[in-house]
């Protein structure tokens, strides 16, 4: 027979854990028909000598939901082997939602996720209303990439309720049709229900999201909804408290699961602030699972970083003194932060100021310089400010100005908001009951940048730590998260699969430094990070990147759930 497409002369690691051997991978129609050793005509082939060809990457947690409408490509994930998302995470969706009442979901998603509501009021065109609605236009539109969607709650609210979704309880009525449309949504193919009880999400004006006002009986009754149809993931923004609130809730969501039938998954992270206190949940979550609840977390390779820097946001923008010289074009704080008697009043500020601001997600802290770092190169570990500042002989805000006045101001600083503990951070990704997969890619967008998770564990804790072999590493990312979401037909390399296939080089693999761009719709600001080491991205059996470059191919798909497969 002839393929469409062979990879040739590879190291396959297939993402079941197995060890890597060599082969050829042929693909016809979009699916793998033959591993072994090919010599059949292929209309395209990609030599793979020298390099590992993987599943493609799956990511169970992004924000994608409005960066669809205007990059069908999907970066920033795309450069770093991911194949396939899922969106609509954290109960911030853009269905259902009339057209009229499109400020509802941009006030649920514009602080919370720092998606622009210039770029989405520039880059979305209104074509639905209910949910079944949106998964339709997005199966319509072309991609690069696979993707999947929960149901969000905030947007659920407000489809419902209106202006009260964000003040007052559900009625038995509005209940019964959040119910209904949370249904209806999965039987069209979503992914599940999702909802955020994060003091994190706020509006614009520091009120809470929608969801956050509901009362729990109203997330319990939405997920027993799923579960009187036996389809859907429940996916929350945990809570936070004390360590005694935490295990109580965790109780219950394991309660949860085990009364719905169905699976729960929220991210998971370490905090300084309260050294172990992940060890009790972790021990709850795995007796909950050994009593008949499906429980898991989802966790990130490194920390929860803040990307700072002159082109984007510092932690004193809004603070006496800063706030006048942050207004400036780039060249005019460049002047200003030469002139010595500003200089001296924006250190004089920085050290005794303050903010009025309630700072949250990922916006900038007022530093703590131990854990303030200069990020002049991609991959770990960086500076503090406080050790190169004692170094210079300069307290550290000098330091940081003088460091960015020497690069032009294009230099960016790093602030750890979670996972700050290595040790830690990689003791729950070797959880059996975690999944590597937190990049948060389409929001976030020029606050942080972690749509590198990937290609972060590929270099930093398989390559150059070795925690984890390539082949553990590959099925953290491809197997285990294909499953955990149910797509059983992904994550793996096996002949009548999807041909997801990454090509790379495991000695390259890696980050980029990331940059500053203005390419959304309305020219709003987002960072940027490409890898290096990833020579081909093949999703559907059709090679979409070669190194870093577009194809122009675009043959993503929509991946519905189990009932609107069935």
């Amino acid at each position: 027979m002839s393929y469409d497409l062979v990879v040739k002369n590879g190291m396959v690691i297939d993402g079941s854990g197995s060890a890597r051997y060599r082969g050829d991978i042929g693909v016809k129609d979009g699916k793998i028909t033959t591993i072994g050793r090919i010599s059949a005509p292929a209309d395209e082939v990609v030599d793979a000598e020298g390099h590992v060809v993987t599943p493609g990457f799956v990511d169970g947690h992004t924000h994608m939901d409005a960066q669809i409408f205007w990059d069908s490509l999907g970066s920033c994930s795309c450069y770093h082997g991911v194949t396939s998302v899922v969106m609509g995470n954290c109960g911030f969706t853009l269905a259902p939602c009339r057209e009229e009442e499109v400020d509802y979901v941009f006030r649920n998603l514009e602080r919370a996720e720092d998606i622009s509501r210039q770029a989405m009021l520039a880059g979305i065109t209104w074509q639905w209303e209910t949910y079944p609605e949106y998964l339709d236009v997005i199966d319509k539109l072309p991609k690069g990439m696979n993707y999947a969607g929960y149901v969000g709650h905030s947007a659920l609210r407000t489809y419902v309720m209106g202006e009260r979704a964000f003040d007052e309880q559900a009625s038995e009525d509005d209940l019964a049709a959040m119910v209904a449309n949370v249904q209806d949504a999965v039987r069209a193919g979503a992914i599940g229900f999702s909802t955020s009880r994060s003091p994190a999400h706020l509006q614009p004006d520091d009120r809470p999201v929608a969801s956050r006002i509901a009362d729990f009986s109203e997330v319990r009754a939405i997920v027993n909804g799923m579960g009187e149809i036996d389809a859907g993931i429940f996916q929350l923004a945990m809570e936070r408290g004390t360590n005694e609130e935490l295990e109580a809730f965790y109780r219950r969501l394991n309660d949860l699961s085990k009364e719905s039938g169905r699976p729960i998954t929220f991210g998971s992270l370490t905090r300084r602030s309260n050294p172990g206190a992940w060890k009790s949940l972790y021990d709850i979550i795995e007796q909950g699972n050994q009593d008949g609840a499906r429980v898991f977390t989802q966790v990130h390779a490194r920390e929860i970083n803040v990307v700072l820097s002159f082109e984007t946001q510092l932690p004193f923008d809004d603070w006496p003194v800063w706030r006048d010289v942050r207004k400036l074009s780039l060249a005019e704080q460049q002047a200003a932060l030469r002139d010595p008697e500003t200089k001296r009043r924006l250190i004089e500020a920085a050290n005794g100021g303050t903010s009025n601001k309630k700072v949250t997600g990922g916006e900038a802290r007022p530093p703590e310089w131990d854990y303030f770092y200069l990020m002049d190169k991609a991959s770990w570990p960086h500076r503090s400010l406080a050790d190169i500042a004692a170094e210079r002989g300069v307290e550290p805000v000098e330091a940081m100005i003088d460091i960015a006045l020497e690069h032009d101001l294009q230099v960016f600083f790093r602030q750890p908001i979670s996972n700050e503990d290595e040790d830690a951070a990689l003791a729950i990704m070797k959880h059996p009951r975690s999944c590597v997969t937190f990049s948060d890619s389409g929001a976030h967008v020029s606050q942080i940048m972690d749509s590198s998770l990937q290609t972060h564990l590929l270099s930093h804790w398989v390559r150059e730590r070795q925690e984890f072999t390539l082949e553990e590493a590959v099925r953290m990312i491809t197997y285990d998260t294909a499953t955990s979401w149910g797509f059983h037909d992904r994550g793996l390399l096996r002949e009548g699969m999807a041909a997801d296939i990454v090509v790379l080089d495991p000695d390259k693999v890696a980050p980029r430094m990331p940059t500053v761009e203005y390419d959304l719709p309305a020219g709003a600001q987002r960072l940027k990070q490409m890898a290096d080491g990833i020579a081909a991205t093949i999703i559907n059996g059709q090679v979409v990147l070669r190194d870093n470059e577009h194809t122009g191919a675009l043959p993503g798909q929509l991946l519905r759930g189990p009932l609107a497969r069935a």
